[in-house]
């Protein structure tokens, strides 16, 4: 998944399951609104979100970033968070994170690991069933399982180390790993992404638009790039924990994507939207203006989120050098460039792991903002290469977004004597073709969303020798293909290795720390700032963050994978 800051698109290329260009926005800073978040991540829950009892009745119409192009038959499914929005209305998950940053059972009544982590039995609800009737049973779940780990290119990799799944009993499916992994039950979730369909589904030639699950809501229609609609499941299989309510509350949702942000905010100031999502910082500042007059509520939510990054491609020159990743890091003013693109109101980011997360750092050593050591890195270069430093820079070619690129070239420029010429793509889709050719020098980006670090493996693993990117005379380029810019840290991987094995919390957590540091020390990315998402809805729409979770923990406080919609209400059941 790929976004800009005011538009996302979507391709049916299923590598890409969770990626997305940087998202900042255009804007002089500004004295009124809402407080700086730069010192730390801020959840801030809409008035009224959770405090009455639910009722029932409604249909909302929800403005998401982009619609999804290929469908919605999950195990080849590429989702956007738009999609996903989309796919949380008709799909459960086995498992589902809270608000404590642990995963716990959702679908599933209960994930355990035996066997040091390599058995893990997943126990199934009783009485659950899918849309058309049929029952949730361990059949289903082991189909559903063995397509994504086989059929989709992105979960052969998030899945490699799983080398079996059976049937124990009609409620009960085994897992067995070949290495220990403490973290497998958030895979179970893999950020909404590993919804269960129905054996109907998964059969039928039409599986991206004959959509059965066991959510909330009900398939209805969808027309692309218009709406998708559905409809209340009536014999859902939750239940609103404090009222006893059977969910969900509305009769209906309507989908509608709206890819420009500056026209999403619009339209639900105007009424066509009763509720949106967004990242776009420019729009974040209008929405908390709006909160403060009394005309909207918002939820935001800086935890457990992605982080906007300069990606570079370190399987060729220049940046398998690590004197041009500096001098391009060393000249990047990430203060003033969130000042401009952002309204100030972001985090600067220190490495891949977002606030919330194990192994978030305050200061990973990243380097520093000085434009005489860019100058120095820059000739060190060419003294090593015998040639000046150039690169292109790929960016969508959206207005914001573009911004955004023409604002690092100048700063590259300015700050390191550094020639950059920018590559405007014309979709998101063909970035993202782009990103899986290694076809690019340095691109926007933005990714890595979740709360346990071992969700990241997928992306930096390395299964072969290291380490390109340190080595310009040619050591192997990673051979995990959704590491997109083909470094391959041998530190890194073994980190990820040994932390996936471990069952002990602080040194998992030391691991990652050691990762950030590692990062922070090869400059394999660059990273920007930390995104801040926001649900910004009508004052009569309440439940954005979705009841309490079957085991009692209190809703996932994370937004950059969606949010809950089965807990969504309006007053009087009026939206």
């Amino acid at each position: 998944m790929v976004r800009s800051r005011r538009s996302r698109a979507t391709t049916a290329i299923a590598v890409v399951a969770a990626l997305a260009v940087i998202a900042s926005a255009c804007g002089s800073s500004s004295k009124k609104g809402a407080p700086n978040t730069n010192n730390g991540s801020t959840t801030t829950l809409g008035v009224n979100n959770d405090t009455a009892p639910g009722v029932r009745g409604g249909t909302l119409t929800y403005g998401i970033e982009a619609d999804t192009s290929g469908g919605f038959c999950l195990y080849k499914a590429q989702l956007a968070i738009g999609g996903i929005q989309v796919a949380r209305s008709i799909y459960d998950t086995l498992t589902m994170p809270g608000a404590d940053g642990k995963i716990h059972p959702y679908l599933a009544q209960s994930v355990t690991g035996t066997q040091n982590n390599t058995i893990w039995t997943i126990k199934l609800r009783p009485g659950i069933k899918f849309h058309d009737g049929t029952p949730l049973d361990a059949t289903a779940v082991k189909d559903n399982l063995d397509h994504y780990r086989k059929d989709n290119l992105l979960f052969v990799f998030v899945f490699a180390d799983v080398t079996a799944v059976d049937v124990v009993d009609p409620l009960t499916v085994k897992v067995t790993s070949k290495v220990p992994w403490t973290a497998f039950p958030w895979y179970l979730w893999s950020s909404s992404r590993v919804g269960i369909m129905a054996e109907a589904q998964m059969k039928s030639p039409d599986c991206n638009t004959k959509l059965i699950g066991t959510g909330p809501f009900e398939y209805v229609s969808w027309t692309f790039g218009d709406k998708f609609v559905a409809k209340r499941n009536p014999n859902y299989w939750y239940k609103d924990p404090k009222t006893g309510q059977q969910l969900p509350y509305l009769d209906g949702i309507t989908f509608v994507p709206q890819e420009d942000g500056a026209k999403r905010t619009s339209s639900l100031e105007a009424g066509d939207f009763q509720i949106i999502h967004t990242s776009d910082a420019l729009q974040i500042v209008k929405i908390r203006s709006d909160k403060a007059a009394g005309k909207l509520n918002d939820t935001e939510s800086d935890k457990f989120t992605e982080v906007g990054y300069v990606m570079l491609n370190a399987t060729k020159a220049p940046f398998n050098n690590l004197a041009a990743r500096q001098a391009v890091a060393y000249a990047v003013d990430r203060d003033t460039y969130n000042k401009l693109r952002n309204d100030g109101i972001l985090t600067n980011a220190s490495g891949p792991f977002g606030p919330g997360v194990d192994g978030n750092l305050a200061d990973s050593g990243l380097v520093t903002f000085s434009p005489e050591k860019a100058k120095a890195a820059a000739a060190l270069y060419k003294q090593q290469t015998g040639k000046d430093l150039t690169f292109t820079l790929n960016h969508t070619a959206d207005p914001s977004t573009t911004q955004d690129a023409v604002l690092v070239q100048q700063m590259v420029q300015q700050n390191a004597g550094v020639s950059v010429q920018l590559n405007s793509v014309a979709d998101q889709s063909t970035l993202i073709n782009i990103a899986i050719g290694r076809k690019f020098d340095a691109t926007l980006w933005r990714n890595h969303p979740g709360a346990d670090d071992d969700t990241q493996y997928v992306w930096w693993h390395c299964g072969n020798s290291g380490a390109v990117g340190s080595d310009p005379n040619g050591a192997p380029a990673c051979d995990n293909p959704v590491n997109f810019g083909g470094f391959n840290d041998p530190i890194i991987s073994s980190d990820f290795d040994k932390a996936r094995q471990s069952n002990v919390p602080a040194d998992r957590t030391k691991l990652y720390e050691d990762i950030n540091r590692e990062f922070a020390k090869q400059l394999w990315n660059l990273w920007a700032q930390y995104s801040l998402w926001t649900v910004a809805y009508k004052t009569n729409v309440h439940g954005i963050l979705g009841p309490d979770l079957p085991d009692g923990a209190k809703p996932f406080a994370g937004l950059p994978t969606g949010h809950p919609v089965s807990g969504l209400w309006c007053t009087g059941g009026k939206c």
